[in-house]
Parts: C-alpha cells; structure tokens; sequence
C-alpha cells in the first residue's frame, strides 16, 4: 500500500494561520473559526483535524489515536511531526477521536497536576454532520472565560458528554481543553467554559 505523505502545501503559512485559528478558538469558545490551510489529509482525518495534528504535534508530543484509525493516518502523523504514541490515554499530550461517540471518559486523560496545570491531554474530536447539523434548540448554551455573556455552541453532544464536562469543569485549574473539529471548521472548549442549558 502506498501512503500519501504530502503535508501543508505552504509549510510555514499553513502552520502559523492554522496556529493563530487554534488560539483563537480556545480564546473564544463556542465560536466557530475556518482553518484556511491547504493540504490533502489522509482518509479518516478531516482537513481542520489533520491542519491542527501538523500545528500541534512535534518529537516531544506524545499522541493517543482512538482505536480503528489507520496505519495509514499514524505513519503520516510520523513522517510530518516525528510524534510518539502512546496506548495509554493518561500518557497522551493531545488525543485524536473519530468517534465521539465511542470515546473513553474524559477523566481517562491527563489532567495536569497543581504545579503543572497544563500538562494535561488535549482533545482533537472530529465531528460529523450528524453532530453539526441538529436543530438550534438542541444545541448547548456555553459561559465563562472569554465569552461575553453566553453563546450557542452548534455541536449536539450526548448528556453523557455534559456530565463529564461539568466535573472537568469543577477540576479546574486541572482539566482537559478539547477542539472539535469538522471539515475545514475548528470549535474550541477549554475546560473554563461550563454548559448552561
């Protein structure tokens, strides 16, 4: 088989502007932010989740991929970022999820610790249009840092999901932060924000 290992089209452009969206994200929760890098992905990573794995992962980044991702997608993580991995997800700087479906509670990951708060996993979740494309009202409400007021976060997400969130919450300053990623689109949740509705 014979593995497509071309990265971002314009090395230093995409991964500053794909940087600068992933803070942004993170800064305003609950927006929606377009990644405009240029790059053709593996099958099974969407561009936004594939653009930040460039961005974030380096040789000192250790990575847990949920069960069922490709060789195909680890030895392209490999060759573009020189990554390691990890079985375990309390191990994982950053955790990529296909399926959220099917993910492992979100206290499973690393949290950080007192001294070293953000030495925890972050989340790459793609998302699909069954989670994107859900009638308004079903959608969260999120508050906390970096949003004035409150807003409308357009992900449906399980209740089941919201329980976890709500203790990553209270763990706070300890906690995992999570983007959601679908096509060309990056949503970001740090563990400030808290669900409302």
């Amino acid at each position: 088989m014979i593995v497509e290992l071309s990265g971002f089209h314009d090395l230093i452009h995409n991964s500053q502007s794909t940087f600068k969206t992933l803070l942004n994200a993170l800064s305003r929760p609950g927006s929606v932010n377009e990644i405009t890098a240029q790059l053709t992905p593996p099958s099974g990573l969407n561009v936004a989740c594939a653009a930040a794995c460039l961005t974030l992962f380096d040789l000192e980044t250790t990575i847990w991929l949920q069960p069922d991702l490709s060789e195909e997608i680890k030895n392209w993580l490999l060759f573009h970022t020189g990554c390691r991995f990890a079985e375990n997800t309390s191990q994982a700087d950053f955790a990529v999820v296909w399926n959220p479906d099917n993910m492992p509670d979100l206290s499973q990951f690393k949290q950080g610790t007192p001294v070293y708060p953000e030495d925890s996993t972050t989340l790459l979740i793609m998302v699909g249009r069954q989670e994107m494309d859900m009638p308004c009202d079903n959608y969260p409400t999120l508050s906390g840092a970096g949003i004035n007021g409150q807003i409308t976060m357009g992900i449906n997400l399980p209740d089941s999901f919201w329980q976890q969130w709500q203790q990553n919450h209270d763990s706070y300053p300890l906690g995992i932060d999570i983007y959601f990623l679908y096509f060309h689109l990056v949503i970001g949740l740090p563990r400030t924000s808290y669900r409302q509705n």
